[in-house]
């Protein structure tokens, strides 16, 4: 079997949500069998073929006043007449989200809401972070994985006064490449199981003992 394809597809205001893209794509690159195809919203409408060869689409964006920001939301409304209008081409692909803010919370939740729902009205299938939430006691660290509590999606937060060569921390950095690696391997295994029932079935050979 070829490598599956797994697009990413980002908004990034300031580059600190393009950095928790590419640490999203490099756990998509962990997975033996599969390949990432990173875009940002603003390249995605020259690519919708491109996208729907994708086996999965992980779609991310910054939280910009407790929602995705104008130009992912600018896509999604173009994927409507692209996309949807036009068969509901992502009918069971499958989906993940990755979002960042200036603050712990910044309501990220919100987000991550939207972009699932985004996913569902596509007819997609969402894959969630798997991840407990960490940091929340004296024996936690900002350095574990999922230090924010997210369930939905990868969740980041990077300083306001600090560039995309600083922030996210690696902790936040550490959890999209869960998130990317979790998907390819989910990927993966529903595209086995898709080709496995579409395999024509074995015959069965029967003998007196049989009945």
């Amino acid at each position: 079997m070829d490598n599956i394809c797994i697009a990413v597809i980002y908004h990034s205001g300031y580059g600190h949500t393009a950095r928790q893209a590419e640490a999203v794509r490099a756990g998509i690159e962990r997975v033996d069998g599969t390949q990432c195809l990173p875009l940002t919203v603003e390249e995605a409408p020259a690519r919708w073929s491109d996208l729907l060869s994708a086996e999965a689409i992980i779609f991310g964006t910054p939280t910009y006043v407790g929602g995705p920001s104008a130009a992912f939301k600018s896509f999604q409304e173009a994927s409507s007449n692209a996309v949807m209008a036009k068969g509901y081409l992502w009918k069971d692909k499958i989906a993940a989200g990755f979002t960042n803010s200036g603050t712990a919370s910044g309501d990220k939740l919100a987000t991550l809401m939207q972009l699932a729902l985004f996913a569902a009205q596509h007819g997609m299938h969402w894959i969630n972070l798997d991840l407990p939430p960490a940091n929340h006691s004296t024996t936690g660290s900002p350095d574990d994985l999922n230090r924010l509590g997210f369930w939905l999606g990868a969740g980041a937060q990077s300083n306001v006064d600090q560039g995309a060569d600083l922030a996210p921390p690696q902790s936040d950095l550490a959890t999209a490449r869960h998130l990317g690696e979790r998907v390819a391997e989910a990927t993966l295994q529903f595209v086995r199981g898709r080709t496995l029932k579409q395999e024509p079935a074995l015959p069965v050979w029967r003998t007196a003992n049989d009945r």
